[in-house]
């Protein structure tokens, strides 16, 4: 993120910086990243098999 987010836009504003930091943290670290946890499981991938065992009762 470093390299992509801060180095490759020195022409950007704080604000949008900081857009882009938040969009980054909130859709691809929090969501991709595996959580010990949710047993080293996805945020997405915990989800779905909570509503699977939800519909199976």
């Amino acid at each position: 993120m470093k390299t992509e987010q801060i180095y490759g836009n020195k022409l950007i504003s704080k604000e949008q910086m900081e857009r882009d930091i938040l969009e980054f943290i909130e859709i691809w670290y929090n969501r991709k990243r595996r959580h010990s946890a949710l047993d080293y499981k996805t945020i997405e991938e915990f989800w779905k098999q909570k509503n699977n065992f939800k519909n199976v009762a």
